[in-house]
């Protein structure tokens, strides 16, 4: 990728020669190289190198991050030190970049319920001005013979009273009021690695009276890995964690199933198979089906069917549940996400997988359980309950735990919360979320490690992909909020003030100017102050 150019310097996947193409060229599979100090061009997984990557330019973050093989880098970033082979993960037209260009459109296009309601008023207000001025001047010249210019003596004629009036009532400062706020608004969170996708959901992200969280990878870092296996074969005791053939040959059919699915329990296992030396012992699965919120199937080379899913997947009769009914509830007692594996229907064994907690969440729940007014904190999340309330527990920030929920319960669960409090935002970053961040007032996804659904179903998008912003967003659309009512108090102020002076003839066509800029600048500089909220 050349510095400043669209084209990149590709390395062939079958000889080692570079050629240099247009950005729009390159595919998907294909090697990128790029050297040091350059931009990204496209996104992907870095297969060779070890650099830091400045992310400011895409999320906001000031300290570059560390990256090694395996992580993913977003089009747009910055290489450091040393050189970086990527393999293409998105074409470009569909990359970070691609999709934070179209919600800057969508932002553009959404206006707020003030801007809609400024841009209404304006529409009848203008012409009913003209119509008052034009009266001013008609009545007393045409009704009561009153001087129509202005008289040798110096008093002002009605034409002169007129246009003064039609001068002070000019509604430019009114009408840029709001824009003016909720544009600074949204400039200042975009430079905090917020992306609101318009003045509406600027608005009604103050409105908010509870959030509800996704937990793996929201309140999580959404990397669990395998903390425990037991095969129903299995001869030793819990305590060694499944290190025996047995419970090697579950991960394994587990991870040939699973290596297909983005959800990061499947990376989990996939990973666990790799240390135990199991990856590759079955080809990967055919005929994979994915249940959301429960698992997923398939059928191995050798024709038996595997299934990889939660409790909910399987009935209470399904063989072998009943062998491996205490060790599970053990684990999920330990706070695992316990996963069951079947084999041709008969339950061969399950798997627990933990997840860690993101550092910053504990910190953004206690910052937004300070707001005023106050927001109520839900975890919703598919996960067994025992495991939820232990994250919850950790994280001391929240006020009520849902678990055990299936996509279309979570949507269940928007509903009822938006019943009983008010206003609701949905913070998530799965498929799996996509509805519940669509019904939500606000859908707020996390768009570094976030899918694509979820950051296009949703109205604010957390760049950095953590939540560490959240509140400063929150507390932001508030006091944009308080600053537009100051601006439409302010200006329909100092309109009315000047207006009762301009009938008698006491104000001046200067003082109708002076007003009429003053107001529209004192209610800009008023609504960029916004752009100094931390």
């Amino acid at each position: 990728h050349e510095h400043g150019h669209d084209d990149h310097e590709h390395a062939g996947a079958a000889h080692d020669h570079q050629l240099t193409l247009p950005v729009e060229q390159v595919r998907v599979g294909d090697r990128v190289l790029v050297r040091p100090g350059q931009r990204i061009p496209v996104d992907g997984t870095i297969i060779a190198g070890l650099s830091t990557i400045n992310q400011a330019p895409v999320t906001g973050e000031s300290v570059p991050v560390l990256k090694q093989p395996g992580d993913e880098v977003m089009a747009g970033t910055v290489n450091g030190e040393a050189a970086l082979e990527i393999r293409v993960s998105r074409p470009a037209a569909e990359g970070t970049i691609a999709r934070i260009a179209r919600l800057v459109e969508q932002a553009q296009a959404q206006r707020s319920p003030a801007e809609r309601f400024i841009d209404r008023f304006a529409r009848w207000y203008t012409p009913a001005v003209v119509l008052l001025a034009a009266l001013i001047v008609a009545v007393p010249v045409l009704a009561f013979g009153a001087p129509f210019l202005d008289t040798p003596d110096g008093r002002h004629g009605w034409l002169y009273r007129g246009l003064t009036l039609l001068i002070i009532a000019c509604p430019c400062a009114l009408v840029i009021s709001i824009p003016v706020t909720v544009v600074s608004g949204l400039t200042r969170l975009a430079q905090l690695g917020v992306l609101v996708k318009g003045g509406a959901q600027l608005d009604r992200l103050a409105d908010l009276r509870v959030i509800a969280f996704d937990k793996t990878g929201t309140l999580t870092h959404g990397r669990p890995e395998v903390s425990g296996v037991r095969a129903t074969a299995c001869a030793h005791p819990p305590e060694q964690n499944g290190e025996c053939a047995a419970c090697d040959e579950v991960v394994a059919k587990a991870a040939a199933v699973e290596r297909a699915s983005e959800h990061p329990v499947a990376h989990a296992i996939v990973t666990a198979a790799g240390k135990r030396g199991v990856a590759h012992r079955w080809q990967a699965a055919t005929g994979v089906q994915a249940t959301p919120g429960r698992g997923v199937s398939g059928r191995l080379a050798c024709g038996h069917d595997v299934a990889v899913g939660s409790r909910s997947m399987f009935d209470e009769t399904t063989p072998g549940r009943a062998e491996l009914a205490a060790h599970a509830d053990a684990g999920e007692a330990a706070g695992e996400t316990v996963m069951f594996v079947s084999h041709d229907n008969r339950l061969v064994g399950y798997i627990g997988v933990r997840d860690e907690l993101r550092d910053a969440s504990r910190a953004a729940l206690k910052a937004i359980g300070k707001l005023e007014p106050p927001l109520r904190r839900v975890m919703l999340t598919g996960d067994n309950p025992q495991a939820a309330q232990r994250v919850a527990d950790q994280l001391g920030g929240i006020d009520e735990v849902d678990a055990g929920l299936l996509p279309e319960q979570k949507l269940a669960a928007i509903e009822q919360l938006h019943q009983r409090y008010g206003p609701i935002a949905m913070v998530g970053d799965g498929i799996n979320d996509a509805p519940a961040l669509a019904r939500a007032d606000v859908g707020i996804a996390m768009g570094g490690g976030g899918t694509a659904q979820a950051m296009e179903s949703a109205d604010v998008v957390l760049m950095q992909d953590e939540l560490s912003r959240l509140p400063a967003a929150i507390r932001i659309a508030r006091k944009a909020r308080r600053v537009i009512k100051e601006n439409i108090a302010l200006s329909l102020g100092l309109k009315l003030a000047f207006l009762i002076l301009a009938v008698p003839g006491i104000a001046t066509l200067w003082m109708a100017v002076m007003a009429d800029v003053g107001a529209t600048l004192l209610v800009t500089l008023n609504g960029m102050r916004l752009l100094r909220e931390g």
